[in-house]
């Protein structure tokens, strides 16, 4: 006797902030094979603002439902929708939008951020001929779409499988985009290369030890391996070694040291939207997952990997802050500052409390809309050649070349200071509140030797953020090889980011309360 087909229930409305960048990003592949090259743009940006505010709007309508029942298991527990999960949802695709004021914009001249052609030898006469005839590599929004897409299931995934799939979708379309600067094509190709092969390392150890787990608790399933936990007797090993490779995965995307290596590179080389883009988001979307694993599945194994996760805090602080100070270019500098705010988000990681998972929540908004701003003010300060005609050039990355910025343009040069001073976290700015609270937290989680070191390291930080806004408001302009720096004109949407990000950096800092406390509600994983 056949047994009758029962269908799966899907929970189709807890999918809906993934299912519409996801499907935008599909219809923009669809815009790139059909549409007629001059309305690829308009139609590209206006589709892609379009489905991230869209799917803030669907995060808002979830909230009320997921706060009464706790959050809904989805596809068989392939995605959990629990309150860290939806707020997670909720500013990446916030933050996704701010990002793409600032990939979309063009300079006064109609140039973008992004090379011609992508596929072209970097000086080769196809490459010049490409940008002669103004072609625009458009496919940016798809990719940025599915990249964000892939950082929306990430937090969410409730088995290993689903993690791996998540991270190979967010992370295919980021190694494709570091490639594709405009100027500085050489080194933008050598970080996409360094990106990728050290990316796909970092793959192999997460799905090793997804393999391991799956060997200990016979399910991929976070929950179930949470219950072997306590239950399977006599392979610790396959336990441990298996945390500790998933653990090398989310290491590597968040920049921790010693998985830090490819950060300051790629920062680099990448289009600086981008690179805005993917210091926000990414770092998000992997301690999300990485809240959700340490939280589930590491509590009854404290004592056997707490005190490797403290060593990575700690290293990563100290990493971070001392390699920064020597820094000279600005890109290098903020990658490697980004590298210890990594440290900073994973001493409320550790401290294993409920306040420890809001701390993080709201120092990550905090850090994501400092960055994407402050990535979009470079992505203004050029240079200029004094040559005839004075031809606007790359980007002016070194640090000399900020001198007297503040003079020239104040507002501008205010902008980046209140960004600096939210990482250094000086108070009234979300920096300090998002300090201030993962560092509460750890005190709760009895780590005040932890803090202590964290305090030390910010102290130390803000060092290389003040000697920047001295060079730029109490340092004369500095000519250097006939060349000058200018802040260019666009079409407007980089400011519209770098005020929203103002507005954010002012506003948390300000009056942080109300956020954290909604976020000290949701902050409830379930199995």
């Amino acid at each position: 006797m056949t047994a009758a087909f029962v269908a799966p229930e899907i929970a189709w409305a807890q999918l809906t902030p993934v299912l519409l960048v996801l499907g935008a990003g599909v219809i923009g592949v669809l815009v790139e094979a059909f549409a007629p090259q001059r309305v690829r743009r308009p139609v590209q940006l206006a589709l892609s603002l379009a489905a991230t505010a869209a799917a803030i709007v669907a995060v808002a309508a979830l909230w009320s439902g997921v706060r009464e029942t706790g959050g809904t298991v989805v596809l068989d527990g392939s995605i959990i929708l629990d309150g860290p999960a939806l707020v997670l949802q909720g500013m990446l695709a916030l933050l996704g939008l701010v990002a793409f004021l600032v990939i979309a914009d063009r300079t006064e001249s109609g140039e973008d951020a992004f090379a011609p052609s992508a596929s072209a030898v970097p000086g080769s006469d196809y490459e010049e001929v490409a940008r002669r005839k103004g072609l625009e590599q458009t496919e940016v929004y798809p990719l940025v779409l599915f990249a964000l897409g892939g950082m929306m299931i990430f937090p969410a995934a409730g088995d290993l499988l689903t993690l791996f799939v998540a991270l190979e979708v967010l992370s295919l379309p980021l190694y494709l985009l570091s490639g594709m600067a405009r100027r500085r094509r050489l080194l933008s190709q050598e970080a996409s290369m360094k990106y990728f092969l050290l990316g796909a390392f970092a793959s192999a150890f997460f799905l090793f030890g997804a393999a391991l787990l799956y060997g200990f608790a016979g399910s991929v399933r976070l929950a179930d391996i949470a219950v072997a936990t306590t239950t399977v007797v006599g392979m610790d090993g396959l336990l441990l070694a298996g945390l500790v490779l998933v653990l090398v995965g989310l290491l590597f995307k968040v920049g921790a040291v010693p998985f830090h290596s490819w950060t300051p590179d790629v920062y680099q080389g990448a289009p600086t939207p981008i690179t805005g883009f993917m210091a926000a988001c990414t770092k998000l979307a992997a301690f999300g997952a990485m809240l959700r694993i340490v939280y589930v599945v590491l509590p009854p194994l404290e004592w056997d990997l707490m005190p490797l996760l403290l060593g990575v805090t700690v290293i990563t602080m100290v990493v971070g802050t001392v390699v920064a100070i020597v820094q000279t270019d600005i890109k290098r500098m903020l990658a490697y500052s980004s590298i210890a705010h990594a440290g900073f988000i994973l001493v409320g990681v550790v401290a294993l409390t409920q306040s420890g998972i809001s701390s993080v929540l709201f120092y990550l908004l905090a850090y994501g809309l400092a960055t994407i701003g402050a990535f979009a003010i470079v992505s203004l300060v050029r240079e200029v050649n004094a040559g005839p005609g004075g031809a606007v050039v790359a980007e002016a990355t070194h640090l000399s070349q900020w001198s007297g910025l503040g003079q020239r343009h104040p507002v501008l040069a205010g902008a980046f200071t209140l960004f600096l001073l939210s990482f250094a976290g000086i108070p009234l700015t979300a920096g300090f509140a998002g300090k201030f609270a993962v560092f509460a937290a750890a005190i709760d989680g009895g780590l005040a030797w932890l803090v202590v070191v964290g305090v030390v390291a910010s102290a130390a930080a803000v060092f290389f953020y003040v000697r920047l806004i001295v060079l730029m408001f109490f340092t004369d302009p500095i000519g250097t090889a006939g060349e000058s720096t200018t802040v260019v004109r666009s079409e407007g949407l980089t400011t519209v980011a770098i005020g929203l990000g103002v507005l954010g950096t002012i506003a948390l800092g300000v009056f942080p309360s109300p956020l954290l406390d909604v976020l000290a509600d949701a902050a409830v994983f379930i199995p």
